[in-house]
């Protein structure tokens, strides 16, 4: 079993459920493909605002991802810069996928979520960035060449459109074999949803 899971960096939800779905698909025999995309390219398109532009729905979020994290143990300490858009760690991972392979650009993706919701560190920068890839080995001038690359671009804006045609319209967003889940708190019930498809195998 395959899961899509579709997640935006600037989302804390998304932090979240990057911290849990290669838990999730190991317990029940299953991989994953991690899929980057922008929130507000897909909000476009439904016509819905994006938390942070609704102060009521804003002032909410602010404490349930406080909470939640705190319920969870995950540690939540975003960076000063946070809510912004951030495109480049999406482009850096595509980047990496291409060039280093899945394994790198998921460890990539991962990193900076630790970076930016743990440790308060703002991934909007390319310094950042440019640190958490040479960490990993990769060839800082060619790092961020890559994130300058038209291709580059041109795929992250393709896989956008590749969500909406698939049916994604926030984040977290999951696909299990084609099923829907929408959002962290769907997570407890795609673990259920998990367990019984492998017992039904």
């Amino acid at each position: 079993m395959v899961l899509d899971f579709y997640f935006d960096f600037a989302s804390g939800y998304s932090y979240f459920a990057a911290r849990r779905i290669e838990w999730l698909a190991a317990a029940n025999g299953a991989t994953v493909r991690w899929h980057p995309v922008l929130l507000p390219a897909l909000t476009e398109v439904t016509k819905v605002l994006p938390s942070p532009l609704v102060p009521s729905k804003w002032r909410y979020v602010s404490r349930d991802t406080a909470r939640t994290a705190q319920e969870e143990a995950i540690p939540f300490n975003p960076s000063s810069a946070f809510p912004q858009m951030l495109v480049a760690p999406g482009r850096a991972m595509l980047w990496i996928r291409a060039a280093h392979g899945e394994q790198a650009a998921v460890s990539f993706a991962r990193t900076c979520f630790q970076a930016y919701y743990a440790d308060g560190v703002d991934i909007a920068d390319k310094a950042v960035l440019l640190g958490i890839a040479e960490a990993q080995g990769i060839d800082g001038a060619a790092f961020l060449a890559g994130l300058e690359d038209p291709s580059i671009k041109a795929q992250f804006k393709q896989g956008n459109e590749e969500a909406l045609a698939q049916g994604v319209f926030g984040v977290p967003f999951v696909l299990a074999d084609g099923e829907p889940f929408w959002g962290y708190d769907r997570f407890p019930q795609l673990e259920r949803w998990l367990a019984a498809a492998r017992r039904a195998a």
